[in-house]
């Protein structure tokens, strides 16, 4: 097994896990506060992983270049972007299905890979993508009288667009960040990856918490007080970015966030066992082809 699968399975899992603490937060503090947490609280943890590489590993530390940066600033906002509207979705929807309105993002990835950087991709991959893609439309319609024309018109509901832009600005992230990650050019993947980490992480700390205290000092205030939840929150979102931008060093964008889709079966396991939200069988289906699309994925690339 090449070793970018288990990395993207094992950030599947942790995301899932942030994306579930940031639901419980929301219930506490406001949407801004809810995407600083997974950055703000990252950043020891992002800095540990440094460190080990460098100190325990013994690794150099690439230095950062132009092109580094550039791509780094475009993943640091893009990603803040969509964080936030995915998170302010979860007030439309249920959390299994707020989360899969976001999970175009493969075919979204494989798009911007193609336009910048000339990336290829095969059929099977595209054909992954494709099942993965329906069984997210068929969610998205789940709880409405199920038609083309719905699952069609779903496309265009508010809180579908929401999504959509959240997928979007994900897969310009994604894209960017393996990117910025390539620019290092060494020592090594995890190296090249815990750099591009710190870099970003500290980035969007730095914006946000800047954000906050000019428009909404209280929500600091918020934040400290579920300190517990959102230690816990960076501490899987870091790990979980650490995993993906590994990956991603390895493998190409579009393809890692095909196989990231697993993360629905995680995100239904919280839905029904954590937030005990019911799920029905078209909610199923589309679960069983994004699986299908996994399947597919590892198969024929």
């Amino acid at each position: 097994m090449e070793l970018w699968i288990p990395i993207t399975i094992a950030a599947a899992f942790l995301q899932n896990l942030r994306s579930a603490a940031q639901k419980h937060l929301k219930a506490v503090m406001g949407t801004t506060g809810a995407t600083f947490v997974r950055f703000g609280f990252g950043v020891p943890f992002a800095c540990l992983y440094l460190w080990l590489l460098a100190t325990v590993g013994g690794y150099d530390v690439p230095s950062a270049n132009g092109t580094f940066l550039f791509w780094v600033g475009v993943g640091a906002f893009g990603q803040i972007a969509a964080t936030f509207l995915l998170i302010h979705l979860f007030s439309y929807r249920n959390f299994a299905v707020g989360t899969a309105y976001s999970r175009t993002e493969p075919a979204q990835a494989a798009l911007f890979g193609l336009i910048f950087f000339g990336e290829t991709i095969t059929a099977g991959v595209l054909s992954a993508i494709a099942i993965s893609v329906f069984g997210v439309m068929l969610i998205s319609v789940a709880h409405m009288e199920m038609s083309w024309r719905n699952l069609v018109a779903s496309v265009f509901a508010r809180n579908s667009l929401i999504g959509l832009a959240s997928g979007t600005l994900f897969g310009i992230s994604a894209v960017a960040y393996r990117a910025a990650s390539l620019a290092l050019g060494g020592p090594n993947f995890a190296m090249q990856a815990a750099v591009t980490l710190v870099w970003t992480i500290c980035l969007q700390t730095i914006v946000m918490a800047g954000w906050m205290m000019w428009k909404d000092r209280a929500e600091i205030g918020r934040i400290a007080r579920a300190w517990k939840v959102s230690l816990f929150t960076g501490f899987v979102g870091s790990t979980a970015s650490f995993g993906w931008f590994m990956a991603m060093t390895l493998q190409q964008s579009s393809i890692v966030k095909a196989l990231a889709q697993i993360e629905m079966l995680f995100t239904f396991a919280a839905s029904v066992f954590f937030f005990k939200e019911k799920i029905n069988r078209y909610e199923t289906v589309g679960c069983i082809l994004i699986v299908l699309g996994i399947v597919v994925l590892v198969l024929t690339r």
